[in-house]
């Protein structure tokens, strides 16, 4: 099913929104192997654990601390600071960021918004951004799309997109997958590594996308709809992974 950016969808709504993008961001890490899956935030961290438990198995999970955990969140290994620093500079791992401010070419702002001389308003700071993106894939989690988050130039750039990236020659292992929202999925497909639309979460049109999005987005004619979930991929979401529903906190659909 497509939708264009004038019509509207008649797709069924027994799946929630929050739903469609636990799946969107579990497919980040479709085909990665036996990586360490960073994520940053529930929905990304639920995504995560439905991909190991699915169609990718060899995932590596992590406390987020300094152990390896199992489906259970049983500790299975320890991950001491410098294995971890060896998976991240060898490419081992791929993150799922969140991003305060995000452009056409990836890159990222999690520092400050505003003049970083005299911001307006402080965030993070940069923290491991530049050292994630340009050492490992990093995909981004946005869980509320708007032209506040998606700008045409980020104030400050913690983590780097592929326009900085190819300036600075550091294209090796610079690679950024996807981004999810709460409104669809988009990669860097388009021309020069552009930001692409590449499908609308049902109950999304094209339309909708692009008036929330502060710069020109790239989209084929036809954007398909996010992929359903299998019986079993709900049933996983909502019993196992997540049954007290607090995907539906982080995305209120």
């Amino acid at each position: 099913m497509t939708t264009t950016g004038t019509e509207a969808t008649t797709a069924p709504r027994t799946v929630s929104r929050a739903e469609y993008c636990v799946i969107a961001c579990a497919e980040a890490w479709r085909g990665n192997g036996e990586v360490l899956a960073s994520p940053m935030g529930l929905i990304p961290a639920f995504g995560a654990r439905l991909a190991k438990r699915t169609f990718a198995p060899d995932l590596l999970l992590t406390d987020g601390e300094a152990m390896l955990v199992g489906l259970d969140g049983t500790a299975e290994g320890w991950l001491p600071y410098r294995r971890h620093l060896t998976m991240v500079t060898g490419g081992r791992r791929h993150v799922m960021m969140g991003a305060s401010q995000i452009d056409r070419f990836g890159n990222q702002n999690i520092s400050c918004i505003g003049d970083w001389e005299r911001p307006a308003r402080q965030l993070l700071g940069v923290r491991g951004a530049p050292v994630n993106t340009l050492n490992n894939p990093v995909s981004y989690w946005v869980p509320k799309h708007s032209t506040r988050v998606f700008v045409e130039r980020v104030d400050m750039v913690s983590g780097v997109g592929y326009d900085r990236a190819e300036a600075a020659g550091v294209t090796r292992f610079h690679r950024l997958p996807r981004v999810v929202s709460d409104l669809g999925v988009l990669d860097f497909g388009g021309p020069g590594h552009a930001m692409r639309l590449v499908s609308v979460h049902p109950g999304v049109t094209v339309a909708e996308v692009r008036a929330a999005t502060g710069f020109e987005l790239t989209a084929a004619e036809e954007v398909p709809y996010t992929r359903e979930p299998t019986a079993e991929e709900l049933r996983l979401i909502r019993e196992v992974i997540d049954p007290k529903g607090l995907r539906d906190r982080e995305v209120r659909v």
